[in-house]
This record gives structure tokens, C-alpha cells and sequence, in this order.
């Protein structure tokens, strides 16, 4: 009978979790590394020659808000909160608005609903993979035309180190923009520390 010592059952991070597709082929998600450094990665914002990024050192906090991009209205709805609540965020933290969409489809959105947050397009998929995302095909040239991130709000510390992260496989579950601002409040005001580390 084989003994298993307490160090063999010990999982390293970052955990990967094993998912089925509907294709049911095998695949791998990492769970975001709570804790550790995000891996620094840069993306381009409209209206601006300037790239964003994050996971490096900086003054403020970074609230990272990924979503799956124009073809998506419940992303619509759930920025326009975002937008009208931009103040208070903007008071706290950087907010940070990012998905897979091209250049044009960001603009025109843009242009539609006037956010005032920083809007980045061009996620890679690398980039998708390296948060932890959920990562989904079209279901049709209708929708969009490549690989897209399912939704994603991650909390960043100014040293660059992940806080707090919060993803969806799908674009009916996002958190509560209010619910989450007041916790991030609470967490800065008191040094929390990172949970979920067990």
C-alpha cells in the first residue's frame, strides 16, 4: 500500500484547472496567481499613441476590467455603469477597460456610448491566458470574427502584484460595480491581505 506524504499532496500555483470544451477535448485554465507579480503586458489605448499597462510599479492602484467586445450588449450595460460611476473609481484607483476587439470596433463604441475610462482593444490571447481567462470562440461570423476573452476584473496592487481577481465564463455573471468598489475601498484603507491563497 502506498503512503503519500503531506509535501506530495502539496499542488504548486499557479493551480490549473481542467475544463471540458463542448468539443470535449481536453484543455487547461491557471487560476490567477493571488499574490504574485501579474505579468507585465501592455496594451493600446484609443485616442492615445501611449500604451497602458500594468504589473509594473506605479503610484495608484490599477482596477483591470476585461470584456468580451462589441458584439457583446451585456458588456454594453455593464460599462455604462462603469461610466456613470467613473468618479468614484477614478477617486480610488486607475480603471482600466480592455478586450480583443480591433482598433475600430473599440472607436465606434466608444464614439455610441462616450465612456470617459481608459478603452484598450487588441487584447493577444497570450495576454487572455496569462489572467487566468476564460477564452471563447464565435459561435458565428455575426458575432466576431476571432478568439475573444469572457469577462474579467482583476484588482492590482501599486507594486504590480495581483490583489484580487473576479472571471466569468460567460457574459451574464459580473460583479456588482458598487459591491466592489466598497471592497476595494475597505481593502486599501486596510492593508487586507490576499485571499484564496490556501
Amino acid at each position: 500500500m502506498r503512503h503519500w506524504s503531506k509535501r506530495a499532496l502539496i499542488r504548486p500555483y499557479p493551480r490549473k484547472v481542467i475544463v471540458y470544451s463542448t468539443k470535449e477535448r481536453l484543455m487547461t485554465s491557471p487560476k490567477p496567481n493571488v499574490g504574485a507579480q501579474i505579468e507585465q503586458m501592455s496594451f493600446l489605448r484609443l485616442g492615445s499613441e501611449d500604451k497602458v499597462t500594468i504589473g509594473q510599479q506605479k503610484d495608484r492602484w490599477t482596477m483591470l476590467f476585461v470584456y468580451r467586445g462589441k458584439h457583446c450588449p451585456r458588456c454594453k450595460r455593464f460599462l455604462n455603469k462603469l461610466n456613470v460611476a467613473l468618479p468614484a473609481w477614478a477617486d480610488v484607483m486607475d480603471v482600466i477597460v480592455v478586450s480583443a476587439d480591433t482598433k475600430e470596433k473599440a472607436a465606434a463604441d466608444k464614439a455610441e456610448f462616450g465612456w470617459e475610462f481608459d478603452l484598450c482593444y487588441g487584447m493577444t490571447e497570450a495576454q487572455m491566458r496569462a489572467l487566468g481567462l476564460y477564452v471563447s470562440s464565435p459561435l458565428s461570423d455575426a458575432e466576431t470574427s476571432g478568439l475573444f476573452a469572457e469577462p474579467g476584473a482583476f484588482g492590482i496592487r501599486p507594486n504590480g502584484t495581483l490583489m484580487l481577481a473576479d472571471i466569468s465564463n460567460g457574459p451574464a455573471a459580473r460583479p456588482d460595480l458598487e459591491e466592489l468598489l466598497d471592497g476595494m475601498k475597505f481593502n486599501i484603507d486596510n492593508d487586507r491581505p490576499e485571499r484564496g491563497t490556501a
